[in-house]
């Protein structure tokens, strides 16, 4: 027999024999012979029992707002604004305008300068005017239209430890009076009679 043929032919012989040593080892259980070797792996393992599988959402991470357990996944969570602060009200002491300075009223010899309406206790009025020019060591004054006599004889006046004195010619003093409330309240030295002087 030629060489090639013979080689052929063992060829064929062996794939022959490999198939059906396959085909029994595949096949099912046969008659007369024991449990194949699917059967004898599926006996010889019992079953495990395996747990309920349970899973929970982890929890957002640091600086992520918090989302609700309950809204299902992919849902559109609505998260609530955060109050407001709202600022008192000031009260009505803080808003009122402050107080006005109290009034403080000039005194001395300056705040004297000028015109005055003169009233005596009779109630008859007239004009004393007190001027700033020097007159020896007094200061000229004049008065018009005095029923009274001494005061009508005024023709000069000084301010000396919070009075005004008014003087006649000659030196003699007509009338005192003291500064207070933008007015002056005094008497004729002559009668002792009541004297004041407004603006």
């Amino acid at each position: 027999m030629p060489r090639p043929l013979l080689t052929t032919v063992a060829i064929l012989a062996l794939t022959a024999g490999l198939g059906a040593c396959a085909s029994s080892r595949l096949d099912g259980p046969a008659s007369g012979r024991g449990p194949g070797p699917q059967a004898a792996l599926d006996t010889s393992v019992p079953a495990m029992p395996s747990a309920p599988i349970t899973s929970a959402p982890l929890a957002p991470p640091p600086g992520a707002a918090a989302t609700p357990v309950d809204a299902p996944l992919g849902a559109n969570v609505a998260v609530a604004p955060a109050t407001p602060v709202i600022a008192p009200e000031p009260s009505a002491a803080a808003i009122a305008p402050p107080a006005p300075p109290p009034v403080v009223v000039a005194t001395g010899r300056s705040s004297v300068v000028g015109a005055w309406t003169a009233k005596d206790a009779t109630g008859a009025s007239c004009r004393v005017s007190l001027s700033s020019a020097p007159a020896l060591d007094l200061y000229k004054a004049s008065a018009a239209a005095c029923p009274n006599k001494d005061l009508a004889k005024v023709t000069a006046w000084d301010y000396r430890d919070g009075e005004v004195y008014l003087y006649q010619p000659g030196g003699t003093v007509t009338a005192r009076l003291r500064q207070g409330g933008g007015a002056l309240d005094g008497a004729l030295s002559k009668s002792g009679a009541s004297l004041a002087m407004v603006r």
